[in-house]
C-alpha cells in the first residue's frame, strides 16, 4: 500500500506525536504492515522536482495511492481560492491538491483535529477560512463535499485529537491495511470507536475524587478539576487514560484538565478552559448522560460522605494521608 502524507495549516504536533510510537517505531511498524511512504514532508528526504514529479505521477494515474493523510487544517481563503496556503514550488493551493487527489485515494485520512474538523487554526475569526477535510466545525463539508467517498467506499476518516495520539493513527493504518475498517466502526464524526467509543474520564487517576466530588480550586491540587477548573473528561471521547502517553501520562494525569480536543469546535469553549462555568451553580460539564437534578442530589451526600484522606489530598498538591491512613473515629 502506498501513502501520501501532506502537511497543511498546522503546526505539525501530529507528525510529532507519531514519532512517539514505540514497540516498534512508526517506520518498522509501518514497512511490516506492507505500507510504502511515497511522501512526508518531514521524514522522506526527496524535495523540489522529485515531490512534483511524485504528485505528477499520482494525479495521473501512474502511481497508486492507498492512503492519503492530511494533517493541519485546509484553508479556503482568500474567497474559496485556498491561495493563502500554496503547495510550494507547484503554484497550486493546497485546496486544490487534496480536492484533486482524494478521489484517487483508496482511504482519506484526516490526521488530527485540525484536518477533522478545523481545530485551532479555525480559532477566532477565521480570516483564512480554515477548515477541515469534511467537517467545518460539527457540520458537514469543509475542503471536501460532505458526501465525500474514498475509492473504498469509505468517508475520510476522522482520527482527531490535539495532537492525535501515535497509537490512533497506526491502529488506523493497520486496521486498513487488512481492509477491517468498516463504516460501523466509524461514530457519527468519522472518529474510529476503538479510541472514541470511551470517554477520558475511563480510567482517569482522579475517579475517586469525583466520586465524592472532592473537588480542586489550584492546578497544582489532586482534587478532580470538573467542579472549578473546566475538566469535561466527563465528555470527552478518548481512551487517554487507558492508554496513557508515553506509557504513562494524560493531561488528566498530569493536573491539568481535559478541554476535550478530540470534537469539533473544542478550541473555541467560549470560557477560559481552566474555569467551569455553571448555571444556577450546577456546571456546565456535566456527563453527557446525567440528569442536572441526579447530579445535584449526588453531589450532596458524596460531599456529605467524603472520607477525610479524599478530603485533605484534594486540597493538597501531594498525597498527604495515603490509604488505610486517617480513617474516622
Amino acid at each position: 500500500m502506498n501513502l501520501l502524507w501532506l502537511q497543511s495549516a498546522g503546526c505539525g504536533g501530529c507528525t510529532m506525536s507519531l514519532l512517539c510510537a514505540e514497540t516498534p517505531n512508526v517506520f518498522d511498524l509501518l514497512t511490516d504492515a506492507g505500507i510504502t511512504t511515497l511522501w512526508h514532508p518531514s521524514f522522506s528526504v526527496q524535495t523540489g522536482a522529485e515531490v512534483r514529479a511524485l504528485l505528477a505521477s499520482i494525479e495521473a494515474g501512474e502511481t497508486p495511492l492507498d492512503l492519503l493523510c492530511i494533517e493541519g487544517s485546509i484553508v479556503t481563503g482568500p474567497k474559496g481560492t485556498g491561495r493563502y496556503h500554496m503547495l510550494a514550488g507547484t503554484g497550486r493551493a493546497m485546496l486544490d491538491w487534496v480536492q484533486s487527489l482524494a478521489p484517487l485515494a483508496r482511504d482519506v485520512l484526516a490526521v488530527g483535529t485540525c484536518a477533522a474538523y478545523g481545530g485551532i487554526t479555525s480559532a477566532g475569526g477565521n480570516p483564512a477560512g480554515a477548515v477541515g477535510l469534511a467537517y467545518d466545525g460539527r457540520f458537514g463539508g469543509g475542503a471536501l463535499d460532505a458526501g465525500f467517498r474514498a475509492r473504498s467506499g469509505r468517508p475520510v476518516i476522522n482520527i482527531a485529537g490535539c495532537p492525535t495520539h501515535p497509537d490512533w493513527v497506526t491502529q488506523t493504518l493497520l486496521l486498513l491495511a487488512e481492509d477491517r475498517l468498516g463504516a460501523q466502526d466509524l461514530d457519527p464524526l468519522g472518529r474510529p470507536r476503538f479510541y472514541a467509543d470511551h470517554l477520558v474520564h475511563h480510567a482517569c487517576p482522579k475517579n475517586e475524587y469525583y466520586e465524592y466530588k472532592a473537588s480542586a480550586r489550584e492546578l497544582s491540587e489532586l482534587g478532580c478539576m470538573m467542579e472549578h477548573l473546566g475538566c469535561i473528561g466527563t465528555q470527552a471521547h478518548g481512551d487517554c487514560n487507558i492508554r496513557p502517553w508515553n506509557g504513562t501520562g494524560s493531561c488528566t494525569r498530569g493536573n491539568y484538565p481535559c478541554i476535550n480536543c478530540t470534537a469539533p469546535e473544542f478550541e473555541e469553549p467560549r470560557h477560559p478552559f481552566t474555569e467551569t462555568p455553571t448555571i444556577a451553580g450546577i456546571p456546565v460539564g456535566l456527563p453527557s448522560d446525567m440528569p442536572k437534578a441526579w447530579f445535584m442530589a449526588l453531589a450532596s451526600l458524596s460531599k456529605a460522605a467524603t472520607p477525610k484522606r479524599i478530603d485533605v489530598n484534594a486540597h493538597s498538591d501531594r498525597l498527604k494521608i495515603p490509604p488505610g491512613e486517617g480513617k474516622r473515629k
